[in-house]
């Protein structure tokens, strides 16, 4: 196995280790309890930007190498981090929450199509049948739920789409400044937390979260799908295949499902099991190459 192909694999396992993280966002949430979204993108960025700082201090890195970059990558990193998450939370205030997440959803089958106009890759059958197949499995999966779509949420659907249109915006163009460290992730995790915590202030109520586990649901979200998780995406779309991770990343609603069943907070169905499988079959596809050259 040759250098690049090692360099390759382990960007493909941070990539999984971002998704595995990801789908325990919903069981978290849960116990965290009422906090205000805002308020809670507040609380776990400025966590997640915590770890990231001490990180880099530890290792030597000053705090040139956390800020210093030029606008461009602050517009990229702030815009992707901050501007998702507060498209998303505009999008469940203005639909249903079920028919905004598979709208949103749309990020990974946009991250593989855009991979080819704006990082250059080339794109074949599998990867577009993976991306389409894993994202059949999530509409299965929220059509078993019930979703109806309705022309009055129309401006939700579509700040939904704007949600899954930045996220993927920002995986891709992510590659065009590999050279900059995941360091900086740090200082885009601590921008987003102040303009949250301004949102926060302007649009909502401090709710505290009201018992210790509660406050150990915020730090591991901090620790995990709302922080941590950042910085192993970062290393995944610069360093991996960046079109398998796009199919690989619908593993998340169908993990997070499962583990919301396994703590009892929902109940397992058949269309779980379907979609499982698209998923599952998707993501084999659409990262057949990979391994092929592992060969």
């Amino acid at each position: 196995m040759n250098a690049a192909n090692t360099v390759r694999r382990r960007a493909m396992a941070a990539g999984l280790v971002a998704i595995g993280l990801w789908s325990m966002l919903a069981a978290l949430s849960v116990l965290v309890g009422p906090v205000p979204p805002f308020q809670m993108v507040a609380m776990t960025f400025t966590v997640g930007a915590t770890i990231g700082i001490v990180r880099a201090l530890r290792r030597g890195v000053g705090w040139t190498g956390l800020v210093g970059w030029p606008g461009p990558v602050w517009l990229l990193g702030v815009g992707g981090l901050f501007g998702y998450h507060a498209l998303y939370f505009a999008a469940l205030q203005l639909a249903p929450p079920a028919e905004a997440n598979l709208v949103n959803y749309l990020w990974p089958l946009l991250i593989v199509l855009l991979s080819a106009p704006l990082a250059g890759e080339k794109l074949s059958w599998s990867h577009l049948l993976g991306a389409l197949l894993g994202f059949a499995g999530v509409a299965l999966l929220a059509f078993g739920r019930g979703v109806h779509f309705a022309g009055d949420h129309a401006l939700g659907y579509a700040l939904a789409a704007g949600c899954a249109l930045s996220w993927s915006l920002y995986s891709v163009l992510s590659r065009r400044f590999g050279e900059t460290p995941t360091d900086a992730i740090a200082a885009f995790c601590a921008a987003s937390a102040l303009l949250s915590l301004v949102c926060h202030l302007v649009f909502e109520r401090t709710v505290w979260p009201a018992t210790p586990t509660a406050w150990l649901a915020v730090l591991a979200l901090g620790c995990g799908p709302a922080g941590t998780a950042f910085y192993f995406w970062d290393h995944a779309v610069k360093r991996g295949d960046i079109r398998a991770l796009g199919a690989l990343s619908y593993a998340t609603p169908i993990l997070s499902t499962a583990i919301l069943i396994a703590c009892g907070l929902a109940q397992p169905t058949s269309a779980l099991l379907l979609a499982a499988l698209l998923v599952t079959a998707g993501a084999v596809l659409a990262s057949r190459d990979l391994w092929r050259r592992g060969r």
